[in-house]
């Protein structure tokens, strides 16, 4: 099923009407066209540069490190593991 097409509107001054429509024209395009295509292409650059996080080669190093490393088992950590597994097993013992 096709997308039903929507109306954008929006006041503009007639300086900015005929600078846009001196480039739509250049590009062969109409208006609309024109404006559409301009709109998209800076919200993907706006959606791609606040969706991207760049690191240095050191960063994205330290960052793999850490999600490769397992993290010690302290005694709270045990603790709580011991708890879970119990509530667990209680859950599926009284469900049967």
């Amino acid at each position: 099923m096709l997308a039903q097409p929507r109306r954008l509107t929006t006041r503009i001054t007639e300086n900015v009407q005929d600078t846009l429509q001196a480039a739509a024209d250049l590009v062969g395009a109409t208006l609309n066209q024109f404006v559409v295509q301009a709109a998209l292409e800076k919200a993907e650059r706006v959606i791609e540069s606040e969706t991207t996080l760049l690191l240095t080669r050191r960063e994205a190093l330290r960052v793999f490190e850490l999600t490769q490393a397992s993290p010690s088992r302290n005694e709270q950590f045990l603790r709580a593991q011991e708890r879970h597994r119990t509530t667990v097993e209680n859950a599926v013992s009284s469900a049967q």
